[in-house]
């Protein structure tokens, strides 16, 4: 077996994720695991520094990112054309996609050492803008691609589609299309359900629409949706986002097509095989601070049952 690396990324200019991703650095490098960094991110000792590109991930074992989700989404750019997995170390505020928390770095460490994380597919979308009869621009999003309104005072009137048939048509701040990862980020912001991650599905959540007709709604991730905006001088422009990071201006009349993505994220997580749904309730819970004093279970009434 040849020598293993990891991509160590982290959030630039804040201090404690520079003086954790160290820390990782240090402890891969000291376990004989090369390490590689992106020039300008972050100085290590006995670290491989490369350009921020395309082929920074390439030939690497996993991409281990200290931050927020915000910069998980962004070594995603990284990861996904050389279908590496990320593992995440959460420094910002949910830190819904990360795998564990800044008290649990060296553990992740250890265990990532000894291979002790399995990897999940996470579904991604492929986005695709037409105008005039061509295509003005493709991209993807591991979350969501938002059409939304470029200016405050002005909402957008767009006709939205579902498999090449027109549903209805809404004057709205915006239309969401997520995936089930994406379902608890500005989809769950906008009233949309939570889709548990191993339910393969497409979603659409309208934005403040002014329709009677205007519910969040999951549809086979086989169907194409898509968001046409309708030419009008009173409605304001729009911009189409990609997990808030990638913009696209939206020129009136433009289309924007969106489907199944033909590359997954790869994620490492560290659970031992079981149960997903139980893994992804657990991290609601944790994440959201949801209250469950009370709740006795199945084992329970069971050990009820046999005293």
């Amino acid at each position: 077996m040849g020598q293993r690396t990891v991509l160590v990324m982290t959030h630039p200019g804040r201090e404690s994720a520079a003086r954790g991703a160290r820390l990782v650095a240090e402890r891969l490098t000291a376990a004989g695991v090369a390490v590689r960094t992106l020039e300008s991110e972050l100085s290590c000792p006995g670290t491989d520094e490369v350009p921020v590109s395309p082929e920074a991930a390439e030939g690497t074992e996993l991409v281990f990112v200290l931050g927020g989700d915000g910069t998980l989404l962004r070594a995603a750019e990284l990861s996904r054309p050389a279908q590496v997995p990320l593992i995440g170390a959460n420094l910002g505020h949910v830190g819904f996609l990360a795998e564990a928390e800044p008290d649990g770095l060296a553990q992740l460490v250890d265990r990532i050492v000894a291979r002790q994380y399995l990897v999940e597919e996470r579904m991604t979308i492929d986005v695709t803008v037409r105008g005039n009869g061509s295509v003005a621009a493709t991209t993807w999003a591991l979350n969501e691609a938002t059409v939304e309104k470029a200016a405050r005072e002005r909402m957008i009137e767009v006709v939205i589609e579902i498999d090449g048939r027109p549903l209805s048509r809404w004057g709205c701040d915006g239309v969401v299309c997520s995936t089930p990862t994406g379902s608890t980020a500005y989809a769950f912001s906008a009233g949309g359900p939570v889709v548990w991650p191993e339910v393969e599905a497409l979603l659409m959540v309208p934005i403040s629409a002014h329709a009677l007709f205007a519910p969040p709604m999951v549809v086979s991730p086989r169907s194409v949706l898509a968001v046409e905006l309708i030419v009008a001088a009173e409605t304001s422009g729009a911009v189409l986002w990609c997990d808030g990071r990638r913009k696209v201006e939206l020129a009136p009349g433009a289309r924007v097509e969106v489907r199944r993505g033909a590359l997954p994220v790869l994620l490492a997580r560290l659970e031992e095989p079981g149960a997903p749904g139980g893994r992804f309730t657990d991290r609601l819970v944790a994440k959201f601070g949801l209250p469950v004093a009370g709740w006795r279970g199945r084992a329970q009434e069971d050990a009820g049952v046999h005293a």
